[in-house]
């Protein structure tokens, strides 16, 4: 049980620590043109206005993902009621096979209850790698679009 409860957190942390890698990818911009540092700042400060503009998204303001609505569950993490409609389906199934209802009642329970949780913690990683995903795009919109921008004004970006 305990190990099931880390699985999660465990997969959340680490997405998270993908996710602050590609965010703290650095471009670097040189003056191919011969800009003075302080042309240079400025440069890149209007292209950052500029490329926040086109891609509607600001690496220094990233939107707030939207949470979808938690189906939901039981403190054990099953969705209600999952336990009953397995114990039903497994005393219908214990009756046929070997004339013992009850223990088909408890195992049809247990099962139910296990894939309830697996395909509640399924969808919570979904929905984070969605999200996940979603930023990534909008950081990759961005720093293409500060990239033409810089290109623009003389700058080799890499």
């Amino acid at each position: 049980m305990r190990i099931m409860n880390r699985g999660p957190r465990f997969l959340a942390m680490a997405i998270a620590a993908t996710f602050s890698a590609g965010v703290s990818a650095q471009t670097f911009v040189y003056p191919a043109k011969g800009q003075s540092p302080t042309q240079q700042k400025k440069d890149e400060g209007e292209c950052h206005v500029w490329a926040v503009d086109q891609s509607k998204y600001d690496p220094a303001n990233p939107p707030k993902q939207a949470a979808a609505p938690a189906a939901p569950t039981t403190a054990t993490g099953s969705t209600p009621g999952a336990g009953v409609r397995g114990a039903a389906r497994g005393a219908v199934a214990g009756e046929i096979i070997n004339g013992d209802a009850s223990s088909g009642a408890a195992v049809g329970a247990v099962a139910a209850r296990g894939a309830s949780r697996r395909q509640n913690a399924a969808q919570a990683q979904q929905q984070q790698t969605a999200a996940v995903q979603q930023d990534q795009a909008g950081l990759g919109l961005y720093q293409k679009a500060r990239g033409a921008c810089l290109e623009g004004r003389g700058y080799t970006v890499k």
